[in-house]
């Protein structure tokens, strides 16, 4: 879904100044055919999300050079839940590598057989967040600006219509309402790839650093293509910030992994919590990482964010213990528009 960024053009090859605004499926699919004679690249443009199970079946091997937690999480629940035990072509190794700043990793997942990417969510850092007080009253940075121009005057002006952080004209019109917020406050530094940045939490990026991820990426790709040696086994991190170190490990399963691990998570809550104070928790817990979490059990709806129908009878919930409505043991359902799959929570209390 991601069109060329002027800033793109310093960390890669296969895009030039005439390409800015362009398609980069297209734009990258176009350079190698022509690049490499007999080669033939399929180009999409558009959401990974779109696409069913059937036209990811139809691939030996997934690679992934994504740049959302959401979209990773996406691509690895479906691959996880294509797999079928009787049938050994169902399953479809994920390479996955990224960046960040002068730190990366690239690792190799086989769905439902080693540690997916839902298992390692606790080693991602946390986004940075700023007080709503400041960016409402007492903004200082154009990241504040930014930040309140998505949060805060979308929402408003838009209603219960998301925001696509892919969609270039959701990101251009927070970027001229951040311009506008900016200048009234005396800031500066308010531009359209640190808007782009800061709604997707993006790093810039380093062209040595792509380069050594990508180049990981493509030999362990090669080497489960052709069985030409061992694939790695199953994580690789590079750290460049002081000096260049890297190291290879293997990352464990998490039996409580709701992906590939099938089980409920178990959540302790004291007992006078309200549904609010839960919800706060969910968003808070770095191995859960969700956005908007809607609540319900088998025979109750506790909590949704949407439609807006549904939000308003559903709100007084917000203010009730948790204990009031599930009993010790008992399971909450937990589903976002963020989150690929629905996360079921066995709740005891203490």
């Amino acid at each position: 879904m991601d069109t060329i960024d002027i800033s793109n053009l310093n960390r890669q090859f296969l895009f030039r100044q005439k390409d800015v605004g362009e398609p980069k499926a297209l734009v990258a699919a176009k350079f190698i055919m022509n690049r490499v004679p007999g080669v033939k690249v399929t180009p999409y443009f558009g959401k990974i999300q779109d696409k069913d199970e059937d036209y990811y079946m139809q691939f030996n091997l997934v690679i992934c050079g994504l740049d959302s937690v959401e979209a990773r999480r996406w691509i690895n629940a479906t691959l996880v839940n294509m797999v079928d035990p009787e049938n050994m072509e169902s399953l479809k190794p994920l390479i996955d590598g990224g960046t960040e700043g002068f730190k990366g990793q690239a690792r190799v997942i086989l769905p439902t057989v080693s540690s997916c990417y839902e298992c390692s969510l606790d080693m991602l850092n946390k986004p940075t967040a700023f007080p709503i007080c400041t960016i409402a009253n007492t903004p200082r940075l154009p990241e504040h600006c930014i930040e309140w121009a998505s949060v805060l005057e979308w929402p408003r002006v838009h209603g219960d219509k998301k925001l696509d952080t892919d969609d270039p004209e959701h990101i251009g019109w927070l970027y001229d309402i951040a311009l506008r917020r900016a200048k009234d406050f005396k800031i500066e530094g308010v531009t359209w790839s640190l808007t782009q940045g800061v709604v997707k939490n993006i790093i810039p990026a380093i062209a040595s650093t792509n380069a050594i991820i990508a180049a990981s990426c493509c030999n362990e790709a090669f080497k489960i293509a052709t069985t030409a040696a061992s694939y790695l086994n199953n994580y690789f991190m590079l750290i460049g910030t002081d000096g260049v170190y890297s190291y290879t490990f293997e990352h464990e399963k998490r039996a409580d992994c709701p992906v590939c691990g099938g089980e409920s998570l178990d959540i302790s809550v004291k007992k006078d919590w309200t549904v609010e104070r839960l919800i706060e928790m969910l968003v808070e817990k770095q191995d859960i990482q969700i956005k908007k979490p809607s609540l319900s059990t088998p025979t109750k709806q506790i909590y949704f964010q949407a439609p807006p129908q549904l939000e308003e009878a559903t709100r007084p919930n917000l203010e009730k213990k948790v204990s009031d409505l599930v009993a010790d043991g008992g399971e909450i359902t937990v589903t976002a528009s963020s989150l690929p799959f629905n996360l079921s929570l066995r709740i005891t209390y203490t």
